[in-house]
């Protein structure tokens, strides 16, 4: 009876002090590939955030002061390191949203599998892909963003052969763009400030990436990409996206 007690008291205190604070009662986790995301939920905005890789840390404190400020569901991968382990290797997370990527991916740092067992890795992909994706994906009228740094040279003048519409800023380093896949979001944002490309056609090679199956479900999607460190940049972007896209 004590104990019983003891564990109302417990409730009771963990009730009080999560209904002061919606943010962390709201927050969950759903895995994807034996990796983690955390999600964040703060308020009823219908637009998605997703932070994939766990070595660019300014996107992430970009991506929680954004939420916090102005609602969403966020999902934050439980890393450090861009790559995460999966069976006998390691696989970067943006290259398996679809088969076909997935299947590069496995093979990239292990070329050479056991009979069947390819495979059978990319049938368990294909599941928890799907299901990954039916909880990340925004209603009809919210956005999908995903948050990337780059430090590797990696800048918009690489997205042109792919993009079928690109605006770049004389004044904006080109490491610091934004990748969308709507077109009246193309236009907004191409009247203002920063670097864009429009991506709404799938590629030729689909190298499983998100931005892809976004197109495919016609989801808008946006991929907000600054240099490692920049992190007022990012946050800038961000702000920016929020207060001009409906």
């Amino acid at each position: 009876m004590l104990s019983r007690i003891l564990l109302f008291f417990l409730f009771l205190s963990f009730f009080l002090e999560a209904r002061d604070n919606d943010y962390s009662l709201n927050s969950s986790f759903v895995t994807l590939a034996g990796a983690r995301f955390n999600l964040l939920n703060n308020g009823d905005s219908p637009d998605r955030y997703i932070w994939l890789h766990g070595d660019e840390q300014t996107a992430k404190i970009a991506l929680e002061d954004h939420v916090e400020e102005y609602g969403g569901i966020a999902f934050f991968v439980q890393s450090s390191t861009r790559e995460v382990p999966f069976k006998s290797t390691i696989i970067d997370l943006n290259r398996i949203f679809s088969r076909e990527g997935a299947y590069h991916a496995l093979k990239k740092f292990q070329p050479y599998w056991k009979p069947h067992t390819l495979d059978r890795a990319l049938d368990e992909l294909d599941e928890e892909r799907d299901s990954f994706l039916n909880v990340l994906m925004p209603s009809e009228s919210g956005i999908l963003i995903a948050v990337h740094n780059n430090f590797r040279g990696y800048n918009i003048n690489i997205e042109k052969s792919r993009s079928q519409r690109v605006s770049i800023k004389d004044n904006q380093n080109p490491r610091d763009f934004i990748i969308c896949t709507n077109k009246d979001d193309y236009e907004i944002i191409a009247s203002g400030p920063y670097n864009v490309v429009l991506q709404n056609q799938p590629p030729e090679n689909d190298d499983g990436s998100l931005s892809w199956e976004a197109i495919r479900r016609n989801v808008r999607y946006l991929n907000i990409e600054t240099r490692l460190g920049q992190l007022l940049i990012q946050r800038a972007m961000l702000d920016y996206v929020a207060k001009n896209l409906d």
